[in-house]
């Protein structure tokens, strides 16, 4: 599936160079601002499983984002969301967010939802632009201590 010109999203379905790099950066991103109690990102291992689709997004030969979609009996999450900073408003997330609604489509979902943090402002712009709003907590999370998801905000959107 592609995006703006040149720009091509693809399933990965291994651990990668890129994948290593890619949720590295994002990890780096997330660590200056919240505590690891209160990180919810896969882990690179536990990206790669059954239930778990993992995209790159690539310009040309360069990886310039990654998200994944992990789907579950009644609706699909929205994991590891990331585009790089010299890539942003190229496109990327776009394409990227596209290929998730329709992987979650394609398994018989009609709900995707998220987890973002208090402080990923552009990810919250991003993501209410593209028809999410806010929702109670879900899944897992709704098990987690309060101290843990303080700095959670929970989306929805209908597919």
């Amino acid at each position: 599936m592609s995006g703006g010109e040149g720009l091509v999203v693809a399933l990965v379905d291994a651990p990668s160079d890129e994948a290593r790099a890619l949720v590295a950066e994002l990890d780096g991103i997330l660590g200056a601002e919240y505590p690891p109690e209160q990180r919810h990102g896969l882990s690179l291992a536990a990206i790669f499983q059954p239930h778990i689709r993992f995209f790159v997004a690539r310009q040309g030969m360069a990886p310039v984002g990654c998200a994944a979609v992990a789907l579950f009996a009644d609706f699909a999450e929205v994991k590891r969301m990331y585009v790089r900073d010299a890539a942003r408003g190229g496109g990327a997330a776009p394409a990227l967010l596209r290929r998730l609604e329709a992987t979650a489509r394609e398994a018989g979902l009609a709900l995707l939802r998220l987890e973002t943090g208090t402080r990923q402002f552009a990810a919250l712009r991003f993501y209410e632009r593209e028809g999410f709003r806010r929702c109670p907590v879900f899944g897992a999370y709704a098990a987690m201590p309060p101290h843990a998801i303080v700095t959670s905000i929970f989306m929805e959107k209908p597919l």
